[in-house]
């Protein structure tokens, strides 16, 4: 008898062992990547999406973050911009990042906890700079991009 045969005879196929024993494989993988990501960033919001993971939720809802919106965007002195954001429930923090080419380009700027106060540091007094958020967590990761604001640095 063939191990494919005797594998129809007890229930499955050697394909799907094999898929499973591969899936089971890659699971592993990824759950002690994510485990070493965790111990090396621990609570740093910013150094975690460097990584490309996003955070885990204890939020069990199967819907998604709402989206957050810019509600102000003003000079906050020499260098500096102050952006205000929509709040959203369940929102962990807010990704936001800038542009000095008309947003052909986004770079990461910062991670705020706080949607109301968020001060972008380290700009170029002169140079007008496109600004995007995103709320992060919730049982879906992150929220859709803001329409970009602008904004000339002082």
């Amino acid at each position: 008898m063939s191990a494919k045969q005797a594998a129809i005879i007890t229930g499955g196929s050697v394909e799907k062992a094999a898929r499973d024993t591969a899936f089971d494989a890659l699971t592993a993988a990824l759950n002690s990547d994510a485990d070493e990501v965790e111990k090396v960033v621990k609570a740093n919001m910013e150094m975690l999406l460097v990584t490309g993971y996003l955070p885990a939720s204890n939020n069990h809802t199967s819907s998604p973050l709402d989206d957050t919106a810019i509600a102000g965007l003003f000079n906050n002195g020499s260098t500096q911009v102050l952006l205000r954001l929509q709040p959203v429930v369940n929102a962990k923090a807010y990704q936001v990042q800038t542009s000095s080419n008309n947003g052909k380009t986004w770079q990461d700027t910062m991670v705020s906890t706080k949607a109301n106060r968020v001060v972008i540091p380290n700009l170029t007094p002169g140079t007008t700079y496109f600004v995007r958020a995103r709320a992060i967590g919730g049982s879906t990761g992150a929220s859709n991009w803001t329409s970009p604001g602008s904004i000339m640095c002082t």
